[in-house]
């Protein structure tokens, strides 16, 4: 019986998960111009930023000086969103209308095809909703949404977007694997970064999972090591060991579960077909197969066979919405990063009729 329930969920992107049927994801539209996902992720909104300062510049007024756009920080632009100083303000405000108005129009784009249609409900996550100007910037995409007649929610994502990436793992999995533990493993891996965690389920405080947490995390932030893809990998694991080992000496008892968010399209196979350029070395090849080289470092976890599931990582940190997006029948993600990450889902129960 173990083996069948172990053999039943070893399909890496999958389109149905135990609360979810997934619509699509990862869809790239484009039109003359190119991707429109392009217009609304963080190179986009950096360009607007350096098209806005670029008359200041040539007065020598620029209030961030020097700086490349590229290489400021949310927490100075969020200071100057707020700041008195008007130049620095006026630029920041300028620039979040102007990209909540392209995110809008991105949106409505996506609502215009196939798999998105009827969508009730997006939550917005990625890096820029880690800000108080990208926070607005979704709220102005919000507000010129409603006002041109189109009925869709939309929210910045609940939990911290570093966080989401993880607890979105606890719903890879069915409930079953998770009899007589507390917590799992989950890996986010970005262009950047990459994060492992020790995801406390809590489902004594809350069944549905909605009292998920990230109990411990580590980050590494590759793009600095430039690591070839082997030594990635291995890196990964020592971080996962370490998470394991002091979970365990914490008193927690991790399901023998990893769940991982990777970009790219996910093969049943554990294999990426495309979209993990950005990742060191070469992740695509057909001689790579990430969940099983962390099966051969992590091969048990207690007592029991290592069980690795993956799954594009614009779709995991939609899933940490799951208990929240009940209301909803179709609903979706949208992940502001490099690119702009999508996912579009089917509450599988408890969504309108």
């Amino acid at each position: 019986m173990a083996e069948t329930k172990t053999a039943s969920i070893i399909t890496h992107g999958a389109s149905r998960l135990p609360s979810v049927e997934i619509d699509n994801y990862n869809i790239e539209i484009k039109d003359d111009d190119g991707f429109i996902g392009d217009r609304a992720s963080k190179r986009a909104f950096q360009t607007i930023l350096d098209d806005l300062r670029k008359p200041l510049r040539k007065l020598k007024k620029d209030p961030f000086g020097d700086v490349p756009s590229a290489e400021i920080s949310k927490k100075k632009l969020d200071a100057a969103f707020d700041s008195d100083d008007g130049d620095a303000s006026g630029i920041i405000q300028g620039a979040v209308e102007e990209f909540g108005q392209q995110l809008a129009g991105v949106i409505k784009r996506f609502l215009k095809a196939k798999n998105w249609k009827d969508t009730e409900h997006i939550v917005v996550g990625g890096g820029m909703r880690d800000s108080k100007y990208g926070a607005r910037a979704i709220g102005r995409a919000g507000v010129i949404l409603k006002s041109d007649g189109i009925k869709v929610d939309l929210q910045p994502i609940r939990n911290h977007p570093d966080e989401a990436g993880l607890i979105g793992a606890v719903h890879l999995a069915p409930a079953w694997i998770f009899q007589a533990h507390d917590s799992i493993l989950a890996v986010d891996i970005g262009g950047t970064n990459i994060r492992a965690g020790v995801v406390e389920l809590n489902t004594k405080k809350a069944p549905d999972m909605s009292k998920a947490a990230v109990w411990k995390k580590e980050l590494w932030r590759h793009a600095d090591d430039s690591p070839k893809r082997d030594e990635a990998v291995k890196k990964l694991a020592g971080m996962l060991k370490k998470l394991i080992a002091a979970a365990e000496k914490e008193g927690f008892k991790p399901a023998p579960f990893i769940g991982i968010g990777c970009p790219g399209m996910i093969e049943p196979d554990g294999a990426i077909d495309r979209g993990a350029q950005n990742l060191p070395g070469n992740w695509e090849s057909s001689k790579f197969n990430l969940p099983s080289e962390l099966i051969e470092h992590i091969p048990t976890m207690g007592d029991h066979d290592t069980v690795v599931l993956m799954h594009n990582d614009a779709v995991v940190q939609g899933l940490s919405e799951v208990p929240f997006a009940q209301d909803f029948k179709h609903w979706g993600v949208l992940t502001i990063g490099t690119g702009l990450g999508n996912a579009r889902f089917t509450n599988r129960s408890n969504g309108k009729d």
